[in-house]
């Protein structure tokens, strides 16, 4: 894939990165552009990654501790008292997988997460159901399982990881 880019998100790019999250359900959860707005609001990493054309195929949210979001996965890693950087979500739009881009963006959280001193950076990959691309990715950048809990009134099953910051 050439002429990819990385930039900061835009409250602008809202609505195509609402599309594309709901491109990657049920990986991720859906969200309205309010409630995406939103999240975004409470992120001090929002990256997103266009083609030559400019238009999205990739991006991430990923929040510092002590944001008043109500995820119940933030809420786990808030709850264990070790300075984190947690990533919210991340999708790649299917026709640039394996092209690095995840990779990229994860390496942005890693620097910010240093940036900020927190000893890891923290996230969730769904089991039921489930989303082995999600679980293989972030095995390969060396994420730990920490624990797994149920969500979304339990019709959901995560792996919570977490992955030392170096």
């Amino acid at each position: 894939m050439q002429n990819l880019r990385l930039r900061v998100m835009r409250v602008t790019d809202i609505p195509a990165v609402t599309s594309l999250n709901a491109e990657a359900a049920p990986a991720v959860n859906l969200l309205s552009e309010e409630e995406l707005a939103s999240l975004h609001g409470m992120c001090d990493v929002a990256l997103v990654a266009t083609d030559r054309d400019r238009a999205v195929i990739a991006f991430l949210l990923s929040l510092g501790m002590g944001q008043p979001y109500e995820s119940e996965n933030y809420r786990y890693f808030e709850a264990r008292g070790v300075r984190h950087q947690y990533i919210d979500r991340i999708v790649v739009r299917e026709s640039a997988k394996g092209t690095g881009v995840g990779r990229a963006l994860y390496e942005s959280v890693f620097e910010r997460a240093r940036e900020r001193g927190a000893t890891e950076v923290t996230t969730e990959v769904q089991l039921d159901p489930p989303n082995p691309g999600s679980v293989t990715f972030h095995e390969h950048l060396g994420f730990q399982r920490v624990a797994e809990q149920h969500t979304r009134g339990g019709t959901v099953r995560v792996a919570l990881l977490a992955r030392a910051v170096y």
